[in-house]
């Protein structure tokens, strides 16, 4: 039996004092029903004293009877007061939740210079306020602000702290790195010592300013810890808070500890990148096991290992944590490389390696020209499957012409576009807020009529990369464009010294690939124009 661990996620309060993240009241909602449905055991939704979104989101959340404990955050009372005075405290015991954390001072140099009071009066703060909010029925949780800097400076009035806190209930006792620069031996070294002699559940609560975050979690974890607290995506403060991302599946696969089940688990790189989107934070591509390339490779000595057992490479299985393995394609690539995107599209390849091997040298060839496929896995489909053959082109664009305008400080745009679409030509005209958008417009205008899904089909992002700065205006572009259809996502990519046909190669490279799904048969690359005459103009 596994030793089962409780998960404390703090996302939606410490994630949200990293800088850019803003988090609405309604975010907050979405958010706190994706780690429910994850399995933490704790959300903490905020300070309800500190500003009215806060107290807005507790007021809707605590009536949809997650299965987490809702977790509001507060401090210990203001010196010199009685808890009965302290509006803060007042404001937690009112949000409906469950449970309350409060952060206290355990460093003497904090008591001193940030609280100016004594050590003494620190020392009936963090009882008094710990023992208010259990009698208003709230299980408390304290976290020891400062703890490993404190203890290394006077480890005799820490764990002094620690002891009061235990004194007055505190369901779990929460150590906190909270300046980050604690190392993983001394983390190790300072918890075994507080389990020894603090007889009360012992958290920890890490954060990132020495990238050590996650070690130092799974490091108390390891002397004795079972609470951890953290963030999704290790959102927080400078340089962020420990990543439940990572500790989550490190605890339950590598160390053998039970936090959520296993379906839980295959949940993690949904919720971590619905996060991210909610944030409107990217997801750095290399993020340990829910990054997109967590699983991806390159080299062609991994791909052709990989075919034959994914552990060669691999050090779990990706769909553990609900993340796919991906085989990129570049001028790294190999046979093997070539193969399996084949056979992942389920094209045959394998009979014919001379016609691999062509597109291997096509695929260098176009990198050497500044093309890019590893994040354009849609213009590579393409020209996979133009490769094997029996492509058909379900549309030509015979001619396009783009007019800009600018009229009482006011820049128009209309692009007039002319398509044959199974042998009957259509003509239409679009304006858009720029030449790309306006030639996106009349392109889907054109088909919507014989693909009416054309309609789902917008551009999340688009990106215009400088290939030869010395060149200055006359430089050749990169233009990388992403796109959806509320279901899927896919990239594509273009190339050219002017951005407009840059931009225009990726957009019907981007049209075409949503066109696999809307028609029975195979359509041609559009991604190399002059080579399959998709362009005439």
């Amino acid at each position: 039996m596994s030793t089962p661990l409780c998960i404390f996620d703090t996302t939606l309060r410490d994630g949200t004092q990293g800088e850019g993240i803003s988090l609405t009241a309604e975010d907050k909602v979405k958010i706190a029903l994706k780690l429910d449905a994850l399995g933490i055991h704790y959300i903490e939704g905020g300070n309800p004293g500190s500003n009215s979104k806060d107290i807005e989101f507790f007021k809707r959340v605590r009536e949809m009877k997650l299965q987490a404990k809702l977790t509001a955050f507060g401090s210990t009372r203001r010196k010199n007061i009685a808890c009965e005075q302290d509006v803060n405290l007042k404001h937690l015991i009112e949000s409906g939740a469950q449970a309350a954390t409060l952060v206290g001072k355990t460093w003497d140099f904090h008591v001193h210079t940030a609280l100016q009071t004594t050590l003494e009066e620190n020392l009936a703060m963090i009882y008094e306020s710990l023992a208010f909010v259990n009698r208003g029925g709230m299980e408390a949780l304290f976290d020891a602000e400062h703890f490993f800097d404190g203890y290394k400076a006077n480890p005799e009035y820490a764990l002094a702290a620690l002891q009061k806190a235990k004194e007055a209930g505190a369901a779990w006792i929460v150590l906190c790195d909270t300046n980050g620069g604690t190392l993983p031996n001394e983390i190790a070294e300072i918890v075994s010592r507080v389990v020894s002699v603090i007889d009360a559940p012992i958290g920890i609560h890490t954060h990132n300013d020495c990238e050590l975050a996650v070690a130092n979690s799974l490091a108390a974890v390891t002397a004795g810890a079972r609470h951890i607290q953290g963030t999704i995506n290790g959102y927080g403060e400078r340089c962020g808070n420990a990543n439940l991302c990572s500790i989550l599946p490190t605890l339950q696969l590598k160390m053998g500890y039970s936090c959520v089940s296993d379906d839980q688990l295959k949940m993690l790189t949904n919720v971590a990148r619905y996060v991210g989107e909610i944030a409107n934070v990217h997801l750095p591509v290399n993020q340990p096991y829910v990054g997109n390339a967590a699983f991806a490779h390159k080299g062609g000595i991994h791909v052709s290992a990989i075919m034959k057992d994914s552990k060669t490479y691999e050090h779990i299985s990706p769909d553990l944590v609900g993340n796919k393995q991906r085989v990129l394609v570049s001028e790294l690539a190999g046979q093997s490389n070539i193969l399996s995107k084949a056979q992942e599209m389920g094209l045959d390849m394998q009979s014919d390696g001379l016609k691999s091997r062509e597109v291997i040298d096509r695929i260098k060839e176009l990198e050497h020209q500044g093309y890019l496929f590893e994040g354009a896995d849609a213009s590579l489909e393409l020209l996979l499957r133009d490769a094997a053959g029996g492509a058909k082109q379900v549309f030509t664009v015979d001619s396009f012409k783009i007019n800009v305008e600018k009229s009482s400080g006011t820049l128009n745009t209309e692009a007039i576009m002319k398509i044959t679409v199974g042998g009957e030509q259509v003509y239409t005209v679009a304006e858009g807020n720029g030449p790309v958008n306006a030639l996106d417009n009349a392109l889907r205008k054109a088909l919507v009529q014989f693909y009416p899904g054309i309609r789902d089909v917008h551009l999340t992002d688009y990106k215009v990369r400088v290939l030869d700065e010395k060149d200055a205006t006359a430089a050749k572009v990169r233009v990388l464009i992403e796109s959806t259809d509320f279901k899927d996502t896919w990239s594509t990519v273009g190339v050219s010294s002017n951005v407009i046909e840059a931009s225009w190669e990726a957009l019907v490279d981007s049209i075409r690939y949503a066109l696999l799904s809307m028609v029975k048969d195979e359509i041609p690359s559009g991604g190399r124009r002059e080579e399959l005459g998709l362009i005439n103009h």
